[in-house]
């Protein structure tokens, strides 16, 4: 049985919505000197210091190599910087430095300007509605794929069995 259209094109919307939303913030970040993904690394930072580069790369949902590139940028800008991790002398500690609490903070108004732009027309009941939607949405998405994963490793454990 075909999924139905309209559930279909929500996710096609989703998908193009998504895709729209990381251009223009390229494109806004740019004008400011930045890359979307460093603004993100940046956001991070000040939302959780002290973050490891794995966890980091985890969180952007970014291959461990690419986010090596990009912190090595932001720490030759002297954005971030890296410290040793205390227990485990393979990882490193991620935290802002100064410049990177002060670039960060010339962001917020671009952040909030972005934010009004593509949320325009919606009012706050709207908007907090639509979040709530996403996550639930978010959960579905995590909930399926975990449900997957799962019947993976018991598909392949009975089968490595059946051998």
């Amino acid at each position: 049985m075909s999924p139905d259209p309209t559930h279909r094109e929500v996710l096609f919307q989703l998908a193009d919505v998504a895709r729209a939303l990381r251009t223009y913030v390229d494109q806004c970040a740019r004008r400011h000197g930045m890359t979307r993904a460093q603004w993100a690394v940046l956001l991070r930072l000040d939302r959780r210091e002290g973050m490891t580069q794995a966890e980091m790369a985890d969180a952007l949902e970014i291959q461990p190599i690419s986010l090596v590139r990009l912190i090595d940028r932001l720490c030759e800008q002297r954005l971030v910087e890296r410290r040793p991790h205390p227990s485990d002398r393979r990882a490193n500690r991620l935290y802002l430095t100064p410049r990177g609490r002060a670039t960060l903070q010339r962001l917020v108004p671009l952040g909030r300007a972005v934010s009004a732009e593509v949320l325009a027309g919606l009012g706050e009941g709207e908007i907090r509605r639509l979040l709530e939607q996403l996550l639930r949405v978010k959960d579905n998405i995590r909930a399926a794929a975990e449900a997957d994963s799962a019947a993976r490793r018991a598909a392949n454990g009975e089968s490595q069995h059946a051998g």
